[in-house]
């Protein structure tokens, strides 16, 4: 299946004092990486968003394998690991743009929730639709 990839050249401010990228921003990664996503597929987030739905995460994962440093490129992958009626699990893996170098991989798991109520709603298949095209598990 296939894997939707973009990618992001590291900041000064997304580095810690020990001038590596802070753990936290990886998780900024894959958010950002999940945005571009959903507008490759034609969904803006906005457009969610005004659907009435919210995609809260449930659970998320990242490990570290290798430090990435100001100036680095990086590439984003994302595969979409499982969807369920009511859940949506993205697979993500880092590398450094251009190698085999993995810097960190994980998973973010999103309910789709009704965004008035709070309460998790069936994904729409729309959008289901689209995310199998990227199911890869």
């Amino acid at each position: 299946m296939a894997v939707f990839k973009t990618t992001y050249r590291i900041t000064w401010s997304d580095t810690d004092a020990a001038q590596v990228v802070h753990h936290s921003n990886y998780f900024r990664l894959f958010e950002r990486a999940e945005e571009e996503f959903y507008e490759h597929l034609g969904l803006s987030f906005n457009y969610i968003i005004e659907q009435g739905i919210w995609l809260p995460r449930i659970e998320v994962f990242c490990k570290y394998k290798t430090p990435s440093r100001f100036g680095d490129v990086l590439e984003i992958s994302l595969s979409v690991k499982e969807v369920k009626e009511k859940v949506v699990k993205y697979r993500f893996v880092i590398k450094k743009k251009g190698t085999k170098d993995l810097v960190a991989e994980g998973y973010v798991i999103a309910v789709a929730a009704d965004k008035k109520i709070g309460k998790a709603i069936n994904i729409p298949k729309e959008i289901v639709d689209k995310l199998h095209a990227f199911r890869n598990g």
